[in-house]
């Protein structure tokens, strides 16, 4: 469960994205309701793919730059490449080739094709080659919340989890709430509740009402749906 808190020390705080042309570097606009502080998308490894801009515009999801997937595919094809050069230059220089590639030369052509080791080699390949193609498709950076435009060179994104934490701190400024937990998501913001006093029904219908008004205030282009759930103190001992 979470107590109350301030917002200091999250460490979560909106990124921005201006781009190259811009020449007003001071015009930014914060709808986070105190959460404070900015940085640039490179802070979080994305990349701006987004179009359009101005107030209200629809935004789009902050691309990763997919650092280590590039890093680890592209050692493994320079080290492949690599041997594989060697050793035609060995071939070429009248050194016999390496065993290694006059066995699997040889295992390629004996091998028939419904061979198990071959299928469970295609399966692998096929699998990389999958996983690499949803990288290279899907924008990641699912912790950063897009935010609406008020300024068409610069973008700015909201961490879910200092999005969570606004709500929880609206959530403990409604009376009879003891104490609140948020999960903030892409699609629906799941709320949980302990109240100790006062109706329930009237604790949601608060909650519901000052949450709701949270959500306006954080700016996204996207306002999550809310998913409210109070219930009482569970019993001690």
């Amino acid at each position: 469960m979470s107590e109350p808190g301030g917002l200091q020390g999250t460490g979560t705080a909106p990124v921005l994205d201006k781009s190259t042309d811009s020449t007003d570097s001071t015009d930014s606009t914060d709808n986070t309701g105190g959460t404070g502080g900015t940085g640039n998308a490179d802070d979080v490894g994305g990349v701006d793919r987004g179009q359009g801009g101005g107030t209200g515009s629809a935004g789009h999801r902050f691309w990763s730059a997919r650092r280590v997937p590039a890093a680890v595919v592209a050692a493994l094809l320079a080290g492949v490449a690599g041997v594989f050069l060697y050793d035609v230059v060995a071939v070429r220089a009248h050194r016999p080739a390496m065993a290694w590639r006059r066995g699997l030369a040889r295992q390629l052509a004996e091998r028939p094709l419904d061979d198990i080791w071959v299928l469970v080699g295609a399966g692998i390949a096929a699998a990389l080659g999958l996983w690499l193609i949803v990288l290279a498709v899907t924008p990641g950076l699912r912790d950063v919340l897009p935010m609406r435009r008020t300024h068409p060179d610069v973008r700015a994104g909201l961490h879910r989890g200092a999005a969570a934490l606004v709500l929880r701190d609206r959530a403990m400024e409604v009376a009879g709430v003891q104490s609140a937990r948020v999960r903030a998501g892409r699609r629906r913001a799941d709320v949980r509740a302990v109240s100790h006093f006062r109706d329930l029904d009237d604790v949601r219908e608060d909650l519901e009402a000052v949450l709701a008004d949270a959500v306006r205030g954080l700016g996204l282009t996207r306002p999550p749906a809310l998913s409210v759930h109070v219930r009482r103190p569970g019993k001690k001992g």
